[in-house]
């Protein structure tokens, strides 16, 4: 018996089997919990289907989070499943692809910087106010989040405030939602070769020197980042909150790598 038996939790952002968010999926599953899956659009429900199907997962929903009505309908949905659940994974991250290359004062537009912040930070708010009638005591809230909201990155840009914005959004959500002893916290993940961040330019760069300068000599797995999300879920986790806590190999830790 896994240390998640019982739970249910939903799960978003699933992109490819070798996004983190199916990372997660897996770890819970293994852990025992029983999960749902959505997906953002018609243009990748197949792909996703084709992942519950090999994961064994019947719930399947959809839910573009840049709609507040798309979310009450997803929850809706979810609420012919499931009259209650132990929470969810907000694995959801999108700028404009032009907004990830160049300067970051040059590139960043009006239209971008609010796409960033609506669909990365503020999305994550809207899915906790529709889910609380729905969440038990004890719940888990989970987001993703990235170095790049500490530290200036080469193409993150706009991004890294978005991301920035998300892991504020982390702590007055805990403190809103901590008194109904719901939990959030985050995972800053080191940089992985996922369908999603392959729209920053000079990723291959990025992992190579993650892997050389990061104390552990290596860069992190979506199953590494699924293990961490899976205790964060669970009740074993039950004294952390607010928390940001990084999944990176420990580069967060390093300010200049080896001189040779």
């Amino acid at each position: 018996m896994g240390f998640l038996s019982g739970k249910k939790i939903l799960v978003t952002g699933v992109l490819s089997d070798r996004s983190i968010a199916s990372g997660i999926a897996e770890a819970l599953l293994r852990e025992g919990a029983e999960i749902a899956l959505t997906y953002q659009s018609e243009n990748i429900r197949e792909r996703v289907e084709d992942i519950a199907k090999t994961l064994g997962v019947k719930i399947l929903i959809p839910c573009d989070v840049g709609s507040d009505e798309e979310i009450t309908k997803t929850f809706e949905s979810l609420k012919k499943h499931w009259n209650n659940f132990d929470g969810f994974v907000h694995s959801i991250g999108y700028a404009p692809r032009d907004q990830l290359e160049g300067d970051f004062v040059e590139k960043t537009s009006r239209e971008g910087f609010k796409i960033a912040h609506d669909i990365s930070s503020y999305s994550f708010t809207a899915l906790a106010r529709a889910a609380l009638p729905m969440l038990n005591p004890n719940s888990s809230l989970l987001t993703l989040t990235y170095l790049g909201s500490e530290k200036a990155m080469p193409s993150y840009n706009v991004m890294g405030l978005a991301k920035a914005s998300l892991e504020a959004n982390v702590r007055y959500m805990a403190a809103s939602l901590g008194p109904k002893k719901i939990r959030v916290n985050a995972i800053s993940a080191g940089p992985i070769r996922t369908l999603a961040a392959s729209g920053v330019s000079g990723l291959r760069k990025m992992l190579a020197y993650n892997a050389q300068v990061a104390p552990l000599r290596e860069n992190v797995t979506i199953e590494q980042v699924g293990n961490t999300a899976a205790f964060l879920c669970s009740d074993l986790s039950s004294g952390i909150t607010a928390e940001i806590i990084h999944v990176d190999a420990g580069f967060h830790a390093i300010a200049m790598g080896e001189l040779v």
